[in-house]
């Protein structure tokens, strides 16, 4: 089987593996896409939970080649959540695709999963004031379900192509740093989706008095500072600031796993891949590269040298 693998930090081959993925499920992927944030920081060799060498990926669509438990027929298009190998044997998310949606444009519905968590747990209504820190994937996500729920809502990147291609997602509200943010307009709820310690502090300064700031992005990195001011924030009236965590796990996984909880990862996806196929959640303007898996080693040194340019990048396994 070919797969993409991390074989030691900063390198990335492309290589045949005898390995097994466990599962009972077993499709032959179509398209995967790049988590450039969790992938880069797993390419670095600091993430414990992924040792390398290790075989990365987070998202792909497929067709289902054998199904042990009937769920699925030979031949069914799937989203599930698979690496970056030929293919794919699961048990985990696995959910049929409409013959009406595009497959490069479904595989976005893993990046989607991970922003919608910002958008359950927050208190976000018809009107509100909403700001996303960082126009990534996923944060250009979790500015468009922001918007889908009513609010009204700005994005901050201080790359004007990530900015550009938000407003393509129509997000009209941009803004280069968080300086180019007048004192006196605050937001009822602040999403980071940068994970960078120094700008969520500063971010806090945005939120509005008994307002919500949500953790999206994973923080890494150190940063030593001063964090009182931000504890403050939370703890003193008249701010006290809601600071909630947004990871995408907090649900459970498979709606049969929680029949008295109303939200699972599973039926997240499921309604993504709705609002993508009715066009209301917009993919076209973010698909930035697609790659055939040879490239991948190209792909991701660019991803290393901080080239921005590249926003979703998709890999063809058809070819």
């Amino acid at each position: 089987m070919k797969a993409i693998q991390f074989t030691k930090a900063w390198q990335v081959d492309y290589i045949n593996t005898s390995k097994q993925p466990k599962g009972s499920t077993i499709i032959k992927t179509l398209f995967s896409i790049i988590s450039a944030g969790t992938e880069m920081a797993i390419l670095s060799g600091n993430e414990s939970w992924a040792p390398l060498p290790y075989i990365p990926g987070y998202g792909s669509v497929g067709r289902v080649i054998e199904d042990e438990n009937g769920t699925f027929s030979p031949g069914d298009l799937v989203f599930t959540y698979g690496s970056h190998t030929e293919f794919s044997k699961t048990d985990t998310v696995t959910v049929k695709l409409s013959e009406n949606i595009k497959l490069e444009q479904a595989v976005f519905a893993r990046m989607a999963a991970v922003s919608i968590t910002s958008i359950r747990c927050s208190n976000i209504e018809l009107g509100d004031k909403v700001v996303v820190i960082g126009a990534g994937i996923v944060g250009n996500f979790a500015a468009q379900l922001a918007k889908l729920s009513g609010a009204n809502v700005s994005i901050v990147d201080p790359n004007e192509k990530r900015c550009l291609i938000a407003k393509e997602c129509g997000i009209k509200s941009t803004y280069s740093n968080l300086d180019e943010i007048d004192d006196n307009i605050k937001f009822s709820t602040v999403i980071d989706a940068t994970g960078v310690p120094s700008v969520i502090l500063n971010a806090a300064n945005l939120v509005d008095d008994k307002g919500e700031f949500i953790l999206l992005g994973s923080p890494r990195g150190k940063f030593k500072a001063d964090v009182t001011p931000f504890l403050n924030k939370v703890h003193l009236c008249p701010t006290n600031m809601n600071l909630k965590g947004a990871h995408e796990w907090r649900y459970p996984v498979l709606k049969k796993d929680a029949p008295m909880q109303k939200h699972s990862i599973e039926r997240n996806i499921e309604i993504i891949l709705n609002l993508i196929e009715s066009k209301q959640l917009l993919i076209e303007p973010m698909v930035t590269d697609i790659i055939t898996p040879p490239q991948a080693t190209t792909i991701y040194n660019k991803l290393r040298e901080k080239d921005n340019s590249s926003l979703g990048i998709i890999i063809n396994w058809e070819e």
